[in-house]
Parts: C-alpha cells; structure tokens; sequence
C-alpha cells in the first residue's frame, strides 16, 4: 500500500499481522523513524532487524511474513504450518 500498488487485502493483512507479531516478539516495531519518507523507505526495502534473542523459527517465520513481495509472502495455511506457530 506504501508503493502505492493495487490492494490486496488478505496478504496486506498478513503483513500487518507479521509488524504486530514482531512487535509482540521483540517489544518495538520493526519500522520506525520519525521521517515519514525514510519511515516508507524502510517499509518498502524491508529494512529492519531482528534482535539475536529471537529464535531461529520464530525468526524465519517473521522473515516470511514481511516479506515485501505479496506474492512469495507466507500465506496463512504456511503460517499454520509452520513450525514456531505450533
């Protein structure tokens, strides 16, 4: 939605339930920056960090579900199905 694309609802969903995930993860948000068009910029390039504390499942599947691309970003039978969510 950032990029200004068509909306996609269930992925865009899924999306934001990967910030709220890593926000209940790691006690912050993944993108922040009080400059709006830097704040865009991080969004858009996926750029953000997972603290090492995190584990390697949870880590992955984080990775996956913000992944920018709505086409190869985890859809819900994937998120399901993975191994942190069980």
């Amino acid at each position: 939605m950032v990029a200004g694309k068509h909306y996609k609802g269930l992925p865009a969903d899924i999306w934001s339930c990967g910030v709220i995930l890593y926000a209940m993860v790691c006690g912050y948000l993944p993108f922040e920056d009080p400059k709006t068009n830097v704040l865009y910029k991080k969004i858009l390039n996926a750029d953000y960090t997972i603290p090492e504390f995190v584990s390697e499942e949870c880590r992955e599947l984080i990775t996956q579900v913000l992944n920018t691309d709505p086409e190869k970003r985890f859809t819900l039978e994937q998120i399901k199905g993975h191994s942190w969510y069980n």
